[in-house]
């Protein structure tokens, strides 16, 4: 536990390992209350999702989610001062232990799952101390500096538990408890006496927890703010006698209030076990009674009952000594069911992008509109622009002799609507057709970055008999290549900023057309690596941000948004010739008996 750590001073940026929306809600809810401007939980580690929405206020936030530790930027990760581990009680030590690694301006942190091998919660220990980190838990509840921070469920779950505890602002009793259910009691307690706390730390109801209750007694004489210690502790073990000699020798010099639960274990032939794993007296040194006896000869006033407590406390309080502070307010709410980054009203107006609808559309081309919604943001960069505007004229159409097109057309002949038509054509686009664009970056954006030789990317879908998406043509060849490769080339190559996924899959060209000639990089191909080129290099887009855009399908929206004006001008033109329904004749098919 670090001997320096001043908690009334603490700038709390937390990261969650796991996701409990519960907790992490009551924690973002104590942080707005206080009248902060932003959250200070910036990041959760969890599979599966990529953010999740929460409430700031009123107002709905969205908290990135990251896979690993390891990916949160390197920012918020130098940054991190605050720890809440929420992950199953298997994983606390392999998690704890590159948190050690990987955040190294930790300062506190809390570990909520119970019943962590002990062997691994002793290895934790070791760690934290080398560390100089305060950690609350196993099985705790956490740590709370009123008017500072909350970290865990102490203090309660939801808004009203919030209110009610009083923990807005901070007093100068320390609260110290063994039992996490205890501590929101004696949190209670403190405050409905008229006092108020200076800290709350829940240790943690394994049997050993990282920061013992010694450790918590000299971080309480080291606070400036406190004053005196409430603590609540229990049958078994010894920490009670290693408080008492800390009091004796003169290292804890402050007031200690305490309770020892489990006296009625006295009354049974055979030690109890209590609820947590520490709570059972092996022998009569760790009873109930023993510990009392041995913190009121250290000069701690032990109550018998736990009601004296509140007795003790309300008798000491002067009238007015804490008043409750002012807070924030958060009023009834409820969660949207959808939540859009691209447009929405604001006080009655169309916004776009973050901005009033007409300002977009006047500052924006066609294409620069476009491609600004498929990305989510506002894009500026001219080389961007001018590339979509490109690729968007040249995949408009390729002829009506592509199933998009066929189907198309054979749903105007028959007499469907447009949207029903311009539908039929693009449910034929998958991985033999325009589905490829997405397919082919995905296969150089792992290709490339992976620093696979183009030979042995060929060899390994070789060996798996699968065909390279991005690869060959049916009408060109290396002898007669595509024009619209050619021109895209040539207008567009990056060669000042590397071009290294367009040079890989050209790369695997030159090994695919030296075993058949039309096995070449086709516009598909070429539009998907140079997309991931323009993308890194105009908008720093790292490979993890156009991973998750091969995910999300973007290279494929390229295509469907171009081709659906092909589309559509198929359909109008079979209107046009209102020729009727297109029928095939028996020449047309083959019939093979079976």
């Amino acid at each position: 536990m670090s001997k320096e750590l001043d908690l009334q001073n603490l700038e709390p940026v937390i990261i969650s390992l796991g996701s409990h929306p519960g907790i992490i809600q009551s924690m973002l809810d104590y942080n707005y209350c206080l009248g902060h401007s932003a959250p200070n939980l910036v990041a959760i580690v969890s599979a599966g999702r990529k953010q999740e929405r929460f409430f700031w206020g009123h107002d709905e936030i969205m908290v990135p989610v990251y896979a690993k530790l390891a990916k949160v930027p390197e920012q918020l990760r130098q940054q991190a001062t605050g720890l809440l581990n929420v992950q199953s009680a298997r994983r606390v030590l392999a998690s704890m232990t590159e948190t050690f690694e990987l955040l190294p301006n930790l300062q506190v942190a809390n570990i909520f799952a119970e019943q962590v091998p002990e062997v691994h919660a002793l290895q934790v220990a070791a760690l934290a101390e080398q560390h100089d980190v305060l950690v609350a838990g196993p099985a705790s509840v956490g740590l709370l500096v009123p008017g500072v921070m909350k970290l865990g469920a102490i203090g309660g779950t939801q808004y009203p538990q919030l209110v009610a505890a009083n923990i807005f602002s901070g007093g100068d009793t320390a609260v110290i408890s063994t039992s996490g259910g205890m501590v929101n009691e004696l949190i209670h307690t403190v405050t409905g006496a008229g006092l108020g706390v200076s800290f709350a730390l829940a240790l943690g109801g394994d049997r050993n927890p990282i920061t013992t209750p010694a450790q918590a007694f000299l971080l309480a004489e080291s606070d400036q703010r406190t004053r005196q210690i409430v603590y609540f502790g229990e049958l078994g073990g010894d920490d009670e006698y290693i408080l008492a000699d800390l009091m004796k020798s003169g290292k804890v010099t402050k007031p200690v209030i305490a309770y020892i639960a489990g006296t009625v274990a006295g009354l049974f032939d055979q030690p109890p076990q209590f609820g947590h794993a520490k709570a059972m007296a092996a022998n009569q040194s760790e009873s109930a009674q023993a510990k009392k006896e041995a913190l009121r000869t250290a000069g701690a006033k032990v109550m018998d009952v736990f009601g004296e407590l509140a007795t003790d406390l309300s008798a000491q309080a002067e009238t007015g000594s804490h008043q409750a502070k002012p807070h924030r307010p958060i009023k009834q709410r409820s969660k949207a069911m959808i939540v859009s980054r691209i447009s929405g009203d604001i006080n009655g107006g169309v916004h776009l992008l973050g901005k009033e609808l007409l300002s977009v559309v006047n500052e924006n081309s066609l294409a620069g509109l476009d491609i600004s919604l498929l990305l989510g943001q506002q894009i500026t960069s001219p080389k961007v622009i001018e590339f979509s505007d490109y690729i968007l004229r040249l995949l408009a159409d390729h002829g009506p002799y592509v199933s998009g097109a066929v189907n198309t057309i054979v749903a105007a002949r028959a007499g469907k609507d447009l949207a029903s038509s311009l539908t039929a054509g693009l449910l034929t686009i998958g991985p033999r057709f325009g589905g490829a664009v997405n397919a082919a970056a995905d296969a150089w954006l792992e290709g490339a970055g992976s620093d696979t030789e183009p030979k042995a990317f060929v060899a390994g879908f070789t060996a798996n008999g699968g065909i390279i998406p991005g690869i060959g043509h049916k009408k060109y060849r290396i002898d007669t290549p595509d024009p619209r490769v050619k021109a895209l080339t040539e207008q567009f190559s990056n060669n000042s900023n590397g071009d290294r996924y367009l040079k890989f899959a050209q790369g695997v060209e030159a090994v695919t057309t030296s075993k058949k000639a039309n096995l070449i990089l086709n516009v598909d191909g070429t539009i998907a690596a140079m997309l991931l080129d323009i993308l890194e290099s105009e908008l720093d887009y790292s490979p993890d941000k156009l991973r998750e855009l091969v995910d999300i399908e973007f290279f494929n929206a390229i295509f469907i948004l171009s081709r659906s004006a092909g589309l559509m001008a198929h359909y109008l033109d079979q209107r046009r010739h209102d020729e009727g329904l297109l029928r095939l004749g028996e020449d047309d098919i083959t019939y093979i008996p079976s």
